[in-house]
């Protein structure tokens, strides 16, 4: 199997998680059964892109690298996300608020450790620099001479470059920061009155979805550190909609015969028309 093809599959295959696993947010609100469910999911996934890398030879060492630092991270960070959620929800404390909030601001204060520890090699991520690429997103290209995992040596290494591992961590340890301010915010809610919101989506729901989800694949929201399921919660009730089986509808989308963006067609051609006929105004 050549290298593109791979990563069509790939990319599908990881298309086809984040629908899955927005339909266990559907069916339940428990972050730890979320965290279970999704999990298994997730290993599924990873186990199936294994079986398509291990024993791949890629054709040259720029799409290596692509696998390793861009492709396989959005993967193992989904499993490193939600089995931190797991252990920080099953582990929480049942009491009061204050002792809650003290729990999540010590869960933060592990990440902020965590970016202390790792901050050399984080500054190399944050400013997408290449001239290590070679070494540390390549197999059996390590450089003794940098910082290594203490588990390094037990990791797959026909599946394992020296710090694509890293590179997921960096990604999850955002999604959990977002998660942890989350549940800080709504300890900090008043939960006694509810707020109506002025504005009410008058338009088809299913434009509405298509919309949310083009500007959740373009990562417009939480710079990509975020469920598609959360981004359609706060929709919905930001404008006193309800979208329904959200993901059912994403697939008809995808599949219509007049195309996945029709909705954004219409939008783009009333602005441009608007612009059009305001022209020196």
């Amino acid at each position: 199997m050549v290298t593109r093809t791979i990563f069509r599959k790939i990319t599908q295959l990881r298309d086809e998680l984040e629908l899955k696993i927005n339909e266990v947010y559907d069916d339940n609100q428990d972050m730890v059964k979320v965290a279970e469910n999704s999990l298994l999911l997730i290993d599924q996934a990873i186990r199936k892109v294994k079986d398509m890398v291990s024993t791949h030879h890629f054709e040259n060492m720029a799409e290596e690298v692509y696998f390793f630092k861009k492709l396989k991270p959005q993967f193992i960070s989904k499993f490193i996300y939600y089995s931190t959620i797991l252990e920080i929800e099953s582990q929480k404390p049942n009491a009061g608020n204050k002792a809650l909030k003290k729990y999540y601001e010590s869960e933060q204060e592990k990440l902020n450790n965590f970016y202390l520890e790792q901050a050399e090699f984080y500054s190399y991520y944050r400013r997408e620099a290449t001239y290590l690429d070679h070494k540390i997103f390549v197999r059996n290209s390590y450089d003794l001479k940098m910082k290594l995992s203490f588990g390094f040596y037990n990791f797959d290494t026909n599946f394992t470059t020296s710090h694509d591992h890293m590179i997921a961590r960096f990604i999850a340890t955002r999604q959990i920061d977002e998660f942890l301010k989350r549940q800080l915010e709504n300890l900090g809610k008043n939960t006694n009155g509810k707020t109506l919101s002025p504005l009410v989506w008058s338009a088809s729901k299913v434009g509405l979805i298509e919309l949310v989800y083009a500007l959740y694949q373009m990562r417009c929201f939480n710079g990509g550190n975020i469920e598609l399921s959360e981004v359609i919660r706060f929709v919905e009730k930001s404008l006193n909609t309800d979208l329904g089986n959200f993901h059912k509808t994403i697939f008809e989308i995808r599949n219509r015969k007049q195309g996945p963006t029709k909705f954004l067609h219409l939008v783009s051609d009333h602005l441009t028309q608007h612009f059009l006929n305001t022209e020196g105004e």
